[in-house]
């Protein structure tokens, strides 16, 4: 963790944690004066599978999930999500069926899609969308119309963190409340390049890279 970073955890689970750093950050969509790092929930067993039991909760009893469809880099978290909705139990809504865990690839054109062979497991499926991060909403919703395409079914949408206010129902584990003074700027509108502030790092799929 680097020097100037500090962790939040989840009030109603503290094993859950995401480590914070403050900077100046560039996304493709936005600026922020944070970057939130979520390896060690994507990438350590015990912690995908507490996030998972989490993340479970709003729909273990009442909603009927095919298929999850993992977006960056969370397809170890959405395999114990699997877990924990598949698992023995009269309450248990997908008790005893079979859940895929499938993520979508850009193709040369920067769209989304799924290979012919798994397209199966999209059309006519539940399907329930997990996230790392919605911010602007637009990765999201190129998902979204992407799982449309496909035939899917959208049955419920999971983050581990929402930025923003969103116009469709995200479950999500942390928000801007669980980080003081966590602030996002549409690129043309950032506070911090209009008072001269450099940036430190862009912000991809696999972390950051700093600028040297």
């Amino acid at each position: 963790m680097e020097p100037k970073a500090f962790r939040i955890s989840l009030a109603k689970n503290p094993k859950i944690f995401i480590n914070v750093l403050p900077g100046h950050f560039s996304t493709n969509n936005a600026h922020s004066n944070n970057y939130l790092d979520f390896s060690e929930l994507k990438s350590n067993a015990l912690l995908a599978r507490d996030v998972a039991r989490e993340l479970a909760i709003p729909y273990i009893s009442n909603t009927e999930i095919d298929t999850i469809v993992c977006m960056e880099k969370t397809e170890a978290i959405g395999a114990f999500l699997a877990d924990e909705l598949m698992q023995e139990g009269t309450s248990v809504i997908n008790s005893g069926t079979e859940i895929y865990v499938v993520s979508p690839f850009n193709n040369a054109y920067g769209n989304w899609t799924f290979p012919s062979n798994r397209t199966d497991w999209i059309k006519n499926k539940n399907v329930l969308v997990l996230v790392a991060t919605v911010s602007s909403g637009r990765a999201l919703n190129s998902v979204l119309e992407c799982i449309s395409y496909y035939g899917g079914k959208i049955a419920g949408i999971s983050a581990l963190y929402l930025a923003s206010p969103n116009p469709h129902e995200i479950n999500a584990l942390f928000t801007p409340e669980d980080i003081d003074g966590y602030q996002l700027f549409p690129p043309g509108d950032c506070q911090m390049c209009k008072s001269g502030k450099k940036l430190d790092a862009i912000i991809h799929s696999e972390g950051y890279t700093k600028f040297e």
